[in-house]
């Protein structure tokens, strides 16, 4: 990678990944550009996946047949950006240049440069009137069998949004609202308008808090871990929920198969001054015995579509039925590891029921001593709660609000009940 690598070139390395490897965003690296340039570059890359349909759509009358991916992303890149407001003398020469930049793209600098030419003067409005987007078909068909077709088509709206920035406070939530003029939400999360940088904001350096997503900072509280107990996160990389136990007072081993992600929980933990013991190995092979254990299970992470646009292009229906498999085996793991009255809270962050609902049944199905308690939490309403005894959320809750990720969570118990709150 070139150390002038501009921010346009990047950001077309980066849809190059996904669209064209499989790979997730977060799996490539921006080295070579300076802060700014990195986000930008990261900035236009996702925005494009986001609107993906969208450029497509008004890319469609100005191509008699479909370019090679690489043309196609160039493309697709520039016209995010001129029906953005991008101008369109820049956008368009660093477009014909890109493409341009190759051997085999030589031949077709000629046809981008016509076709950006005509979406810079008359492709807003069609970009304005473009159909809303559409998930693929391998995440679509389940959600629409699961949730019906208004809410499907809900969430995908929501998917087309930048979402909010959203923060669990260490200590008093409705204060770090009121310092940083956010809103604080029912569940206690302070949520800030998107775009704010993190590290600018007051109480960033002190450890006042740290980025969660509302949804997510709810397994943790439906756990309820207690001053002095002995609490298992696992799966608990990159940190938020190991924070919130610590944050508690309880005794918390945090265990996750990345060192690389264990190294990102550890710098958060000194940042925000809490302690946990970290371990880095296999969820399937940790023993101990614990009072309660938070299993956030590895997952289609579907339910983080608004933060994660990637997704739906490097997932595939045959990763979950694999997942699935997994996620059954680390639950009847996990339930091993519970000392006597101990609980658990199994969580994903999926949209699909099987990796959800359907999972825990399973698991209930299994362990004749098993049961869910239907704990209440604050802010949570009761259309949230699901029929086994869990609870869902979706990214079209909370439609006034900006919404919120889609997570699954139930708090498991033994026969013989679970521990005082």
């Amino acid at each position: 990678m070139s150390a002038k690598e501009t921010p346009r070139a990047a950001a077309l390395r980066l849809l190059e990944a996904v669209l064209g490897e499989g790979r997730m965003l977060s799996e490539e690296t921006l080295d070579g550009l300076s802060p700014g340039d990195r986000a930008r570059a990261q900035r236009l890359a996702v925005d494009t996946l986001r609107h993906l349909d969208k450029a497509d759509y008004v890319l469609e009358p100005y191509l008699k047949k479909a370019p090679p991916l690489r043309a196609m992303n160039v493309l697709r890149l520039a016209t995010v950006e001129l029906c953005s407001g991008g101008e369109a003398h820049g956008v368009v020469n660093d477009a014909v240049n890109l493409v341009g930049a190759s051997k085999r793209g030589q031949v077709l600098k000629g046809m981008v440069n016509a076709v950006l030419r005509r979406v810079a003067g008359e492709g807003q409005e069609r970009w304005d009137t473009a159909p809303g987007a559409r998930l693929p078909a391998w995440l679509r068909q389940p959600l629409l069998a699961s949730w019906g077709t208004p809410a499907v088509r809900a969430m995908e709206a929501r998917f087309e949004e930048v979402p909010s920035l959203d923060l669990t406070a260490k200590g008093d939530a409705a204060a770090l609202a009121q310092a940083l003029a956010g809103d604080l939400l029912p569940t206690g999360t302070v949520r800030l308008a998107a775009g704010a940088q993190v590290s600018a904001l007051a109480g960033f350096a002190e450890g006042a808090f740290w980025v969660q997503d509302a949804a997510a900072a709810l397994p943790a509280r439906l756990l309820a871990a207690q001053p002095g107990e002995r609490v298992l996160d696992l799966c608990a990389a990159p940190g938020g929920k190991t924070m919130q136990l610590a944050a508690s007072g309880a005794q918390v081993v945090a265990l996750d198969l990345s060192q690389r992600r264990m190294t990102r929980l550890r710098d958060n933990l000194a940042r925000v001054g809490l302690t946990a013991e970290l371990v880095v190995g296999d969820a399937l092979d940790h023993q101990g015995r614990y009072d309660a254990i938070l299993l956030d299970a590895p997952c289609s992470a579907t339910g983080t579509l608004r933060r994660h646009p990637d997704l739906p292009y490097v997932r595939d229906a045959a990763a979950v039925t694999e997942l699935v498999e997994l996620q059954a085996r680390m639950l009847d793991h996990a339930l091993g590891l519970l000392g006597p009255g101990g609980r658990l809270v199994y969580c994903t962050c999926s949209l699909l029921p099987q990796e959800g609902e359907a999972q825990v049944q399973a698991a209930l199905a299994r362990h004749a001593d098993l049961r869910v308690e239907a704990v209440e939490l604050a802010g949570v309403p009761e259309a949230w709660r699901t029929e086994e005894g869990g609870i869902r959320t979706r990214p079209d809750y909370w439609p006034d609000q900006g919404g919120m990720d889609g997570f699954y969570m139930a708090r498991l118990t033994r026969a013989g009940g679970a521990l005082p709150l």
